[in-house]
């Protein structure tokens, strides 16, 4: 990966994508630094952290770089824009009229389709930016707010959810601006970020921990060899494929025989990446979430029942990282058409006749593979929930949100390096053709 990164820099076309990255990620860490008007911040991070680190706002606040716990202007991070892609891409299958514009619209329909999920972003971020100023003004439960003295009427209210709805829109711009110009999935790598820049403050904290109760080191030790284990086995399961061998027939042509060579057809372990962990965690954590930002649900049955400690949430989580993967191969992969391809060009698997019987083959590979890529992912992510419940010293280290966290970075990173692989190929073919 350094030498990746290294042999990328010497080219021109590349570092200038590599700036702009940095810039914009650059620009994301100082906003996360900005808070919001009005907001009590010290007061805020207090109350995070003595009563809410463990929460399911905590899990959206290790998502946000703990931008929401300081009420920064980029407190509701990119799950606006995760969520409306959720909606977009399920409302997308079960209206043919949506269906049709993202088959035979081409770019065209791919264009309206994003705008209408940029419009649904910004409508999103305007409902929770009013839940999240409607939790905080209500405060902590004990009567006291979190907004400074004399922030009461509408215009403070107006002022911080209209801030929150441009910061979460200012954010979906930056990464689609990092998608074009820059390298990587703008979204995956502004996650990454947020999730990356908490490690400093956490392993400080667990080293403290282990000074101030030099007992218990071996149970920081034992998780993170956990997550060294787990890092490895997500860099082999990414990397890991099934490979279909394929055969393609011999054709004369004049005087020339063409075909008659052996190939395989790759289908990857994990086909949909980390994808169905974001969308998973971020369906998940809807019901609690709707119970923390309204005050008067904060004790009741919806949090006692969802939150992320709870056996539901995992059961939940667990399920929807399985559907997910599915939906996503789905979308991806398609049996039916790669066997026609097969066929146009004179291929077919040994053993199976071309057409349906090589369809079927392929869907059943599919659906086996898909399996245990679903389950490996949805272990790596509730393994570390379990962990924590079962163990307080492990939920006092904040680990719980840990399997999550470490699918997401690991993901990204090997994802980005591969378009930076890619990119240099390309630029190598290049120079050899001219």
């Amino acid at each position: 990966m350094l030498a990746t990164l290294r042999n990328a820099w010497k080219i021109d076309d590349i570092r200038k994508k590599l700036l702009f990255m940095m810039f914009m990620v650059l620009i994301y860490r100082l906003g996360n630094a900005v808070t919001v008007p009005y907001v009590n911040a010290a007061e805020l991070t207090r109350w995070f952290q003595r009563d809410l680190s463990g929460s399911i706002l905590g899990l959206i606040n290790t998502m946000s770089g703990s931008a929401l716990e300081r009420a920064s202007i980029f407190a509701l991070s990119i799950q606006p824009y995760i969520n409306a892609s959720i909606i977009m891409q399920l409302l997308t299958i079960a209206i043919p009229a949506l269906e049709r514009m993202r088959k035979e619209g081409g770019e065209e329909g791919k264009k309206k389709i994003e705008k209408i999920t940029r419009y649904s972003t910004i409508g999103i971020a305007a409902l929770q930016g009013f839940a999240y100023y409607t939790m905080i003004s209500g405060g902590d439960g004990s009567g006291g707010s979190m907004l400074v003295d004399g922030a009461e009427g509408w215009l403070p209210a107006v002022v911080i959810v209209a801030t929150f709805m441009t910061g979460s829109a200012l954010l979906m711009w930056m990464g689609e601006q990092i998608t074009e110009f820059g390298i990587g999935n703008g979204i995956s790598i502004i996650l990454f970020v947020s999730i990356v820049s908490r490690f400093p403050n956490e392993i400080y904290q667990m080293v403290t921990k282990t000074i101030a109760a030099p007992s218990n080191w071996w149970i920081y030790a034992l998780m993170l060899l956990g997550a060294l284990a787990i890092v490895v086995l997500i860099v082999i399961v990414q990397n890991s494929e099934r490979r279909i061998p394929v055969q393609y027939s011999k054709r004369v042509v004049g005087r020339k025989m063409y075909g008659g060579q052996s190939t395989h057809l790759p289908m990857k372990v994990n086909m949909s990446g980390v994808l169905p962990v974001i969308f998973a965690q971020s369906i998940a954590s809807i019901p609690a979430t709707v119970g923390v930002f309204i005050p008067g649900m904060r004790e009741g049955w919806l949090m006692s029942v969802f939150d992320t400690d709870k056996v539901t949430y995992m059961v939940i989580y667990f399920l929807l990282i399985v559907f997910f993967s599915y939906f996503y191969s789905t979308v991806q992969f398609n049996p039916v058409e790669i066997a026609n391809n097969l066929k146009k060009n004179g291929g077919f698997i040994p053993g199976f006749r071309a057409g349906k019987p090589t369809s079927e083959f392929i869907q059943k590979v599919l659906t086996k593979i898909t399996l245990f890529g679903a389950l490996f992912l949805a272990v790596v992510a509730i393994s570390p929930i379990i962990v924590s419940a079962v163990s307080q010293t492990a939920k006092e280290s904040g680990i719980s949100m840990g399997g999550t966290s470490i699918i997401i970075v690991v993901s990204v990173a090997i994802e980005t390096i591969k378009q930076l692989e890619s990119q240099m190929l390309m630029r190598h073919y290049k120079g050899f053709l001219e």
